[in-house]
């Protein structure tokens, strides 16, 4: 009969030793979300009800562009983080890791389009 003490049961099992860059990726991207977040909604309530030449004209202008392009990156960035923490929790092995990748390339693809399309209405 084996006897398994918890600290034999626990060796080998310990942190992967990214779990405080996660948190304070986290952290950090909260707050940026905090700021921006109202930011952006009152510039993009600004422009609702507007026809296209108006809203293309106010997202001419640099500071709402800059807003709504963080607003976005940020929170899809915050997103993969998040999901890749929980995936990481809740799904494992190769399904595991291709729902990282997918989360991953969804999450830039998203940034990157509407940060581009911004960045070419402001320019």
């Amino acid at each position: 009969m084996r006897f398994l003490t918890d600290r034999k049961r626990a060796v080998g099992m310990g942190a992967a030793k990214s779990g405080t860059g996660h948190h304070w990726a986290m952290q950090v991207s909260s707050v940026a979300l905090l700021i921006l977040v109202p930011l952006f909604v009152f510039t993009f309530g600004s422009a609702l009800g507007g026809s296209y030449e108006e809203i293309t004209a106010y997202y001419s202008r640099p500071f709402p562009a800059l807003v709504a392009a963080l607003t976005i990156w940020v929170g899809m960035m915050h997103f993969k983080s998040g999901a890749q923490i929980m995936i990481e929790d809740y799904v494992h092995g190769v399904k595991g890791r291709l729902t990282i990748i997918l989360v991953n390339c969804l999450s830039y693809a998203v940034a990157t389009t509407s940060a581009y399309a911004l960045i070419r209405l402001a320019l």
